[in-house]
């Protein structure tokens, strides 16, 4: 029996990378499908191999695993946000931070295409998602040092590289390592968003970085509350901050009075930006899934034209 990591998922079959280096090609028992177990790109498995053909016997624990993209045991996540062509939404940005807060995934928060736009709007970008920064996420624009930047997050990590389809994932992973070669695709105007050019989910080792980074395939929504309702404050750092002091201990930040988290909006301490998301994310959950205006979420577009 062998061990290694699943680094590539196609077709029904699992590519592992051994401890030496070596890659070898597998498919899954059939008792995965019944127990309903899928393996995914990062999980470590257990395998035999015979005549160059491998058999997945057992999968190990995961720390963690992601539904969008579908990947497991991940330290880190470059979450890829454009500025423009896809405009920016806040709203979605939120909900890809609350699913990898969930998940237990240190996020990077990393903003494409502000060198798209002149020095004016870059400056009003910044203020607008200074709040990040404040909450203490790491922040890193396509206007700064892309190597100096990453070079400190990216080192002996398990990478995955998420977004919004035409946001820049495959740009930056080719910036910070040419090798890689990944293909670029174009936003189309018409509907703003950007062709699929990355179709599967790979790890791909980038020995400068001493990491294994994950190209994954982009998307136009995020719809991923997959816990109780009552959870959802805790994947709000800055509301799990201050939840501690509201009158009741269940409160929900919703309607409560001597809630703390609705007086820190009040003072400015919580953005009111992020409370919006919070409010709107605890009503989807709660099933009443208020009708969703996508342009009041957006980068007002007057400032970038």
């Amino acid at each position: 029996m062998k061990t290694g990591r699943i680094i590539r998922s196609l077709a029904g079959y699992y590519d592992l990378e051994l401890p030496d280096g070596s890659i070898e090609r597998t498919r899954a028992r059939g008792q995965f499908r019944k127990s309903k177990q899928k393996p995914l790109v990062g999980d470590w498995a257990d395998f035999e191999s015979e005549n160059g053909e491998g058999l997945i016997w057992k999968l190990h624990d995961r720390k963690n695993d992601l539904v969008r993209p579908p990947i497991a045991n991940v330290d880190l996540a470059i979450v890829v946000t454009s500025v423009i062509e896809p405009a920016f939404s806040q709203n979605l940005l939120d909900r890809q931070l609350v699913a990898l807060e969930a998940a237990d995934v240190r996020p990077v928060l990393y903003f494409s295409k502000l060198d798209l736009v002149d020095d004016d709007k870059q400056a009003a970008f910044k203020e607008q998602v200074s709040l990040y920064q404040k909450i203490g996420y790491t922040v890193i624009f396509s206007t700064d040092d892309l190597k100096a930047s990453f070079t400190p997050v990216l080192k002996d990590q398990v990478v995955v590289a998420m977004g919004q389809t035409g946001a820049g994932k495959s740009t930056l992973l080719n910036q910070l390592a040419p090798e890689l070669k990944l293909a670029v695709g174009e936003v189309s105007q018409a509907l703003s968003r950007g062709k699929h050019t990355t179709r599967q989910v790979s790890l791909i080792r980038v020995p400068e970085y001493e990491t294994l980074i994950a190209d994954t395939p982009g998307f136009s929504s995020y719809e991923v509350f997959d816990f109780p309702v009552e959870e959802l404050g805790d994947y709000f750092p800055e509301i799990r901050e201050v939840a501690p002091n509201c009158r009741f201990r269940s409160c929900s930040h919703i309607n409560e009075p001597g809630c703390a988290v609705k007086e820190a909006v009040e003072l400015g301490s919580i953005s009111r930006e992020r409370y919006n998301s919070y409010e709107l994310f605890y009503q989807i959950i709660k099933g009443k899934r208020p009708v969703y205006q996508k342009n009041s979420t957006k980068w007002r577009q007057d400032r970038l034209n």
